[in-house]
């Protein structure tokens, strides 16, 4: 009788590009439910948890940040050829970040006033997120990402299904907790019936509006939501504001107040 082949252990990778390394960070403080999912991968490539190095192919990838030189754009190519799934973190890697302010002004006179000698600075013009140079399998928003959203996205291509992440707005779950809408009753300018679920509303229940770190949900109307903004007192120049923060390049120019 023919044993059965020895099963393999499900390998994890996680990458840092230009970003904070916030997102990664939010892994760290998964803490006990992180040892458990050490028992269960193998953790081949997380620079910010340990220098042990295992080369690919690696069965899930974790990647953030935003491309913003030549040799990264490089380099998330051959992640994403060792990686069966790959998986974009966070602000950064979803959306350029809030770096992607420079798509909008004029590189060389950001290096001129910040670097005494520019020409040794190797940079794009523009920050841009993971899905402008590769195939994304999941895209998993915030600035930083909730915690138990990235378990549920590792778990779930680890058992070999889609992730159960709801693709609705910061509303809902204001609606789910119960919580009167800030906007309405009080006037405070918030950014959730545009924002991307997430966070648990967890500006709102402390009565702040959102302003946004989930980034814009699907088709949002921002025509609507400028309006509504200035109804709640706010002045052109504070909108454009508060749309150029963790996910200006997702609203990008024209998108209802130009970010510059």
């Amino acid at each position: 009788m023919m044993s059965a082949p020895p099963k393999t252990t499900p390998t994890l990778a996680v990458w840092k590009f230009a970003s904070c390394d916030g997102c990664q960070l939010t892994l760290l403080d998964c803490e006990d439910e992180l040892l458990a999912l050490s028992e269960a991968v193998s953790i081949a490539h997380f620079l910010e948890l340990s220098d042990t190095v295992t080369g690919g192919p690696y069965d899930v990838s974790l990647v953030e940040g935003s491309i913003t030189t030549a040799a990264d754009r490089d380099r998330i190519r051959t992640i994403r050829e060792q990686s069966r799934v790959l998986v974009t973190i966070g602000a950064c890697a979803t959306a350029g970040g809030i770096q992607a302010l420079r798509n909008f002004a004029d590189i060389d006179e950001f290096l001129a006033v910040v670097y005494a000698s520019p020409d040794y600075i190797d940079t794009l013009a523009t920050s841009t997120p993971i899905s402008a140079h590769v195939p994304v399998d999941f895209e998993l928003r915030g600035c930083p990402i909730d915690r138990r959203q990235l378990l549920e996205v590792i778990t779930a291509y680890l058992a070999g299904r889609r992730p159960n992440i709801p693709n609705t707005s910061v509303c809902t779950e204001c609606k789910r907790r119960g919580l009167t809408c800030v906007m309405v009753a009080d006037g405070t300018p918030c950014l959730g019936p545009v924002t991307h679920s997430g966070c648990g509303a967890l500006c709102p229940a402390v009565s702040r509006g959102c302003y946004g770190c989930f980034g814009p949900t699907t088709d949002p109307n921002l025509t609507s939501m400028t309006g509504w903004l200035r109804t709640c007192g706010m002045t052109d120049s504070a909108i454009a504001r508060v749309f150029a923060t963790f996910n200006v390049a997702a609203y990008g120019p024209g998108s209802g107040e130009n970010p510059q």
